[in-house]
Formats: C-alpha cells, structure tokens, sequence
C-alpha cells in the first residue's frame, strides 16, 4: 500500500479520536463513543498497511488505551440507562456547521430501532415539509430497520392544501419503502421532541426547523446540511427503558 495512502488514514485517524477525546471531555458520551469507534478502526486499517515493528507496536499501545476508554464509556453509559440518569445537552450556536440530521442523530441510532415518533407543531411551510423528508432519508440510510414513523403536528390553517398534499406524497413514498407514516394533528401541540423505540429522546428547542436559509439555491450548504448554517438551539437527549409509553 502506497506511503502516503497510509499517511492520510492516519491523519483521518487522528482527527476522528481528537475530536473523540473532545466529546468525552465535553460529557457528550455517546457521540464520543462513535467517533471513538471510527477512529479506532481507522488505526487498525494503518495497522495492517504498516510494516515496520516498532511502529505496528506503537500503533497497538494507542488502540489498547481507546479500546480500553470505548470499553469505559460503554459500562458507564449503559449504567446511566439503566439508572435512568442519562442526559446530555449539545448547544448548537449561531452560524454553526456540522450538524446535519446524519451527524446528530446518528450516536442514537441502533440496529434496534424500528419505529420513531416526531412532535413538531410546524411541519407546515415548504421548507419545513423538506426537512421532514431528509429526516426520513437519514432513516432510511441508517443501520436500522424502521419499519415505522408517528407525526404529530399542527394543521397549516392559511394553506391545509399543500400541508395535506405534500404529506400524502410522503406517506405514499415511505409506504413504497416499507414504512408506515402515521399522521395525527393537533391545535395545542407546542413542544417539540423526537422518540425511538430502542429508549432514546432527543428534544430540540426548534425542532426539526433549526438550519438557516441558504444564501441562494447554487450556494454552499443549500443540499448537505452538514455545511448549512444553524439557528442557535439547544438539544437535549435522554434515554428511558419505557419509550413507546410516554
């Protein structure tokens, strides 16, 4: 294998554990077991291309110390679970990037989920009907099987037409997927948070609706919401063993 393939697996490597050890000092423990993971799995690819003993050695030393603090994470968080303690809280600030649907939803998506429940008063305007479809693709792509989703929203009064009509095409379109889109409205729905069946909650304090407009549709950021600007939001997770009873 080519030297400097090797060398940019290791750079790839380093990036992921820093921002890995970043999180974990942060308390943001789930999001820094994934990137953990990743990392340590990019150090392992480096271990096979590498043939020199003292580097393979020095390579080893550095996955045993993650493996063993993934290994830590793990008992700890399965701990505050099964405590019902877990919580964590990401500040998303103005302007910020990096925090597409994929990005913060993917540390709490497991090979267990099979269902998801959305709350969202305003699933209404057009933009907001897009984020609720790229929220259902990143379903789609994930490593889970959803079989089925729950809306909950209120009814855009000044133009139910196009809510209804673009919400039947969704559901229409899942259902060719596989999944079923239950819809329910409600007049006096005002909080917002997302729910899946294998115990995690997540609340935004904007719910879905927390990107900022693109400057114009051929600008940066205007079809990967990793580099699509924030509107400042908080967001809470928690996880409890008795999610489809809430």
């Amino acid at each position: 294998m080519a030297q400097n393939h090797v060398s940019g697996m290791e750079t790839s490597a380093i990036s992921v554990l820093k921002r890995a050890v970043e999180l974990d000092h942060s308390s943001r423990f789930q999001e820094s077991l994934v990137c953990y993971q990743e990392g340590i799995q990019l150090l392992m690819d480096v271990l096979k291309a590498v043939k020199d003993d003292s580097k393979r050695g020095h390579y080893r030393e550095k996955i045993k110390g993650y493996m063993d603090r993934a290994e830590q994470i793990k008992a700890h968080v399965s701990q505050m679970k099964e405590d019902g303690k877990y919580h964590e809280q990401i500040r998303i600030s103005e302007d910020a990037t990096g925090h597409s649907y994929e990005s913060l939803f993917k540390p709490y998506i497991s090979s267990a989920l099979t269902e998801v429940w959305v709350e969202d008063p305003y699933i209404r305007h057009t933009h907001q009907l897009y984020n609720l479809v790229r929220f259902c693709e990143m379903l789609l792509k994930a490593s889970c099987k959803v079989k089925r989703i729950h809306l909950l929203t209120s009814q855009d009064e000044a133009d139910s037409s196009q809510q209804s009509s673009a919400l039947a095409e969704l559901k229409e379109s899942l259902s060719n997927q596989g999944v079923t889109l239950d819809l329910q409205f409600s007049s006096t729905i005002h909080d917002r948070e997302i729910r899946f069946d294998n115990g995690w909650i997540i609340k935004i304090g904007r719910g879905l609706d927390y990107f900022k407009r693109p400057k114009g549709r051929f600008s940066i950021g205007y079809c990967d919401y990793d580099l699509r600007q924030c509107q400042e939001t908080t967001v809470d997770i928690f996880h409890t063993k008795h999610t489809k009873t809430l």
